[in-house]
């Protein structure tokens, strides 16, 4: 069975036994403190590398910047719905410019449906405010209110915006379909753990463009309703949360495909904020496997809820 080891600052699959996996991934931690928090985290991720998955993963301390958690936080691995937060960010960003108007009535057309996340597919009206579509996007990462806002701010916009903050790593490849075909983009979007926790805390701090713009995207995402993942350890009401619950607030994004499950997000608590990136990539064949990968994630997200709290 092939196994993990550390190669330079990084986890990588090779043979080896799961406690050679374990033992590399507890050896990967800075400091004593950090092995304190997070050894359960390096020891399930590790697992799953061991298994055959792809696994990358990043937590950084909100205050100081300190990396608390890093496996193979570099590489590029498909995110899923995780690429919708560009385009919220682009929305966002032309809001806080005067180029769009949170009232501005947007269609939906026949060239935008798809099918699986989202409500708005499920409902009768034809149109949305731009506003009211990019909270339907960031709470139920709603693909047919994406494709609606990704049409009307331009896929390239969304590129350049990214470029123009040095995001080289993660993109917003197309828009939502409901399969992909050989002159198609092969995956929605693909990110680093890197970039994803940089970009987060600085949308925390208020950093990313300018201090609304951020804000109101971390307002957004407040709103999510997936805390399936890494934030299935943090106790909180899926569907309300946009408030502290016992010194608990929690923005946060999340990206599901088939063999991929991918979450960023800034946990904040009474001792600490965090913000955190995790994707895994696996053969999902069998439901032990797909549960095996949300199990290591809830282990992530006690982890950094020991950490916070």
């Amino acid at each position: 069975m092939a196994g993990a080891e550390l190669e330079g600052d990084h986890l990588v699959t090779s043979s080896g036994t799961r406690r050679e996996a374990r033992r590399a991934a507890v050896g990967r931690h800075r400091d004593g403190q950090a092995a304190d928090n997070f050894v359960a985290g390096f020891g399930a991720l590790a697992d799953l590398a061991a298994g055959g998955a792809q696994v990358s993963a990043r937590a950084v301390d909100l205050r100081t910047g300190r990396v608390l958690l890093s496996v193979d936080d570099t590489l590029v691995l498909p995110t899923a719905s995780i690429g919708k937060v560009l385009l919220l960010l682009e929305v966002s960003a032309q809001l806080t410019e005067g180029a769009s108007s949170r009232y501005d009535i947007l269609d939906r057309e026949p060239a935008d449906e798809v099918a699986d996340s989202g409500i708005w597919q499920h409902l009768s009206a034809p149109s949305f405010p731009l506003i009211d579509l990019a909270v339907l996007a960031a709470a139920a990462s709603d693909n047919l209110a994406t494709n609606v806002l990704l049409r009307r701010v331009g896929l390239a916009a969304v590129r350049e915006r990214g470029e123009s903050l040095g995001i080289r790593r993660t993109a917003l490849l197309d828009r939502v379909r409901d399969s992909r075909g050989p002159d198609d983009a092969p995956q929605l979007s693909v990110g680093s753990a890197a970039e994803l926790t940089w970009l987060f805390t600085g949308i925390a701090r208020g950093e990313i463009v300018d201090a609304a713009t951020s804000y109101r995207i971390a307002d957004w995402l407040a709103l999510g309703m997936d805390l399936s993942m890494v934030a299935s350890a943090f106790g909180l009401d899926p569907l309300a949360h946009g408030r502290s619950d016992h010194g608990l607030s929690l923005f946060n994004k999340t990206g599901t495909d088939a063999g991929v499950r991918s979450e960023v997000g800034v946990l904040r608590g009474p001792r600490a904020g965090v913000a955190y990136a995790v994707t895994v990539v696996f053969r999902d064949v069998r439901l032990a496997d797909r549960l095996a990968v949300l199990g290591a994630m809830r282990t992530i997200g006690i982890d950094l809820l020991e950490y916070v709290h």
